[in-house]
């Protein structure tokens, strides 16, 4: 749980600085993320109330991932299970390292990966879903890519330099441009489409009245490199 609340403060903590334009979870050791500690769950095994804490904890980070303004990226370098591919699924973007594997592993031991579920199935289809999640069974970083998980998979040697390429390319984007679409992007996700065109017919609207958009249009008509506000 300390691991959960310390994670969120950095992201919180890293995502008000004005200067930060994107955001990267990578990890100290060989694997990304092997999810929730068993010996804390083991501990604290008759306490529906830790539980509860434990889990709403978990959702409130992946939440917070998804509703700060700059972009996250993960940085995976092995295996990403339960939580830690939930982790994974819910950054806006993620790069692998070609020996990183991908795994909801709960039904194995009894505790099905509900809340990782959540944001996993929003980026594999339905049948290989399920099929990860009532087999255990694992993706290698070839098939995560297939499947929708990640973006790419690199040699393992150069995992740290195309994830910060990756950051630089994003960073020499407008921030409020970054802004405005990383909020729409998960505003029109979930609505109907004609509703989804209205939202952002006005999300453009707004868009084209920023300096940045309308150096932008300026740069390009004058075939010039633009010079952005933020």
């Amino acid at each position: 749980l300390s691991v959960l609340n310390n994670l969120k403060n950095e992201i919180i903590f890293s995502s008000k600085q004005k200067k930060t334009k994107v955001i990267i979870i990578s990890s100290n050791g060989p694997g990304f993320s092997a999810g929730h500690d068993l010996d804390e769950l083991k501990q604290n095994q008759n306490d529906k109330n830790f539980f509860l804490d434990l889990f709403n904890e978990c959702s409130d980070l992946m939440q917070k991932i998804i509703t700060i303004t700059q972009p996250v990226i993960a940085e995976v370098p092995g295996v990403a299970a339960a939580a830690g591919c939930q982790l994974v699924a819910t950054c806006d973007l993620a790069i692998a390292s070609e020996k990183a594997t991908f795994i909801t592993p709960g039904v194995n031991i009894g505790l099905f990966c509900s809340t990782p579920m959540v944001a996993v199935s929003r980026n594999i289809g339905r049948k290989k879903m399920m099929e990860m999640l009532l087999t255990g069974e694992s993706l290698d970083a070839r098939d995560a890519v297939q499947f929708g998980l990640i973006n790419k998979y690199v040699p393992h040697n150069d995992l740290a330099k195309s994830t910060l390429e990756m950051a630089k390319l994003i960073s020499s984007k407008p921030k409020s441009t970054v802004k405005i679409g990383k909020e729409a992007y998960y505003n029109q996700a979930e609505l109907p489409i004609k509703e989804a065109y209205k939202y952002t017919s006005e999300v453009m609207a707004l868009n084209m009245l920023e300096e940045d958009a309308k150096e932008g249009i300026e740069a390009f008509l004058a075939k010039r490199n633009p010079k952005w506000f933020s």
